[in-house]
């Protein structure tokens, strides 16, 4: 399951190796962190041709008009697996989904897409968009015409009638209609199999399906299962057939059970994930990205009057607080955890927070690192490409000042960003 990535990743680096893409570049870093490894390197310098890592040693013998650089800490890009560009979280988030046009949240994409870039995230799986502005987004940023983070892109959800992801969840009987798999809505597994066709027919790099009930969907229901195994294998068939991976909402157990049974890739939130489940998780290598920054944040927001509409507060205020502990017992079970946030749910740009929650959760610093580098390039299937600083692979680096080991809250004070060889910040 490759080709998708691997044609994202092609044309990136047709980007960045044409002409006018800089010429080489030397990082001299006072200290480099070997995600891994897991160590700190001193004194180190990264030579950088075209958009690729040419070299790493003490000293590297680079042309004399390479351009260089003086940095504190370097270390990979960082990855984030679950955002969302197209929106925010706000008091009047549902209805701009009656005020807002494709043009509209193709604009707010590119503006959150820097942003995200910005604070050192030069990679993210964007699970779930509107009239697949994300596609038009990763194109844009590979052809040079926006600028943003590399995306893997899902598109649009799929869901089944009135589930999580229904795009028609609240609204009055004469605008709800009756959605299809076009829509990504689905009661069938011939209907399953013709929407992952679709997202494939839309250009989705990935498919993102909704297990279970949701916090944030205009629905009463935040845990309940919402598809049939016949329905789920026929989704993971025509997925493989596609060469697509998917990923899975999950809040309740049965359905994230189901979810990872049919053969998922991995599970999203696990608010309510079981030593049974993490179990079959172990076995058949699932990942999970557990967004404890959204639990806080829809936990919070819960408590604010008038913030959430009445059918959501109460799922926020339960499913919010649960996250955490739930990544803390899945981690100490040592079920295979990449880095996500559902930005968007919370601010974009805010996204290294959610280091902090996973050391506060028992996570190593290292450890909470590395699944924003080497383990979530793993679970993209592009850990040849991406996820540490090596000879031959892509030149995505960030610095910070001081040592994120001894204090992980300094990677929400990146420095500098370069993605794809191109420095984006802190030249």
């Amino acid at each position: 399951m490759i080709s998708r990535f691997k044609t994202s990743l092609l044309a990136c680096a047709l980007l960045s190796t044409a002409p006018g893409a800089g010429a080489d570049t030397v990082l001299d870093c006072q200290h480099l962190l070997d995600v891994e490894r897991g160590r700190m390197l001193e004194a180190r310098q990264i030579w950088i041709k075209g958009n690729r890592i040419e070299a790493v040693a003490s000293e590297v013998e680079a042309p004399a008009d390479a351009e260089r650089i003086s940095l504190d800490t370097c270390l990979p890009g960082l990855m984030d697996m679950h955002v969302h560009l197209n929106s925010q979280s706000s008091r009047n988030a549902y209805i701009k989904r009656f005020q807002n046009n494709a043009a509209d949240w193709a604009l707010t994409g590119a503006h959150y897409a820097a942003i995200t870039l910005d604070a050192g995230f030069t990679t993210v799986r964007n699970l779930g968009d509107a009239a697949n502005v994300t596609v038009a987004l990763r194109n844009a940023i590979n052809n040079g015409i926006a600028t943003g983070p590399r995306i893997f892109t899902a598109a649009k959800t799929i869901a089944t009638t009135g589930g999580h992801g229904d795009p028609t969840n609240g609204y009055r009987d004469d605008l709800m209609g009756d959605p299809g798999p076009a829509q990504g809505v689905v009661n069938s597994p011939e209907d399953a199999s013709k929407a992952v066709r679709q997202r494939y027919k839309d250009g989705a790099d990935w498919i993102k399906i909704t297990a279970t009930g949701g916090v944030m969907s205009l629905a009463k229901n935040g845990q309940n299962p919402q598809f049939r195994m016949a329905e789920l294998d026929a989704l993971i068939a025509t997925a493989t057939d596609y060469g697509l991976d998917v990923a899975a909402h999950a809040h309740g157990a049965e359905g994230m059970k189901r979810a990872v049974l049919a053969g998922v890739r991995s599970i999203e939130h696990g608010t309510y994930m079981t030593e049974e489940i993490m179990d079959l998780m172990k076995d058949r290598g699932t990942y999970y990205v557990p967004t404890i920054s959204a639990g806080k944040f829809v936990a919070e927001k819960s408590r604010e009057e008038g913030y959430l509409p009445e059918v959501v507060r109460p799922k926020a205020a339960a499913v919010g607080p649960q996250i955490q502990e739930t990544f803390s017992r899945a981690y100490k079970a040592g079920v295979t955890i990449a880095f996500g946030t559902d930005m968007g749910v919370g601010p974009h740009g805010e996204n290294a927070r959610e280091f902090e929650y996973m050391v506060e959760g028992g996570m190593p610093p290292l450890e909470a690192i590395r699944s924003a580098t080497v383990t979530a390039a793993q679970l993209l299937r592009v850990e040849d490409e991406l996820g540490s600083i090596a000879p031959g692979k892509l030149a995505d680096i960030i610095a910070v000042n001081g040592d994120p080991l001894d204090d992980v809250s300094l990677l929400s004070d990146v420095r500098f960003v370069m993605k794809d060889g191109r420095v984006h910040r802190g030249r």
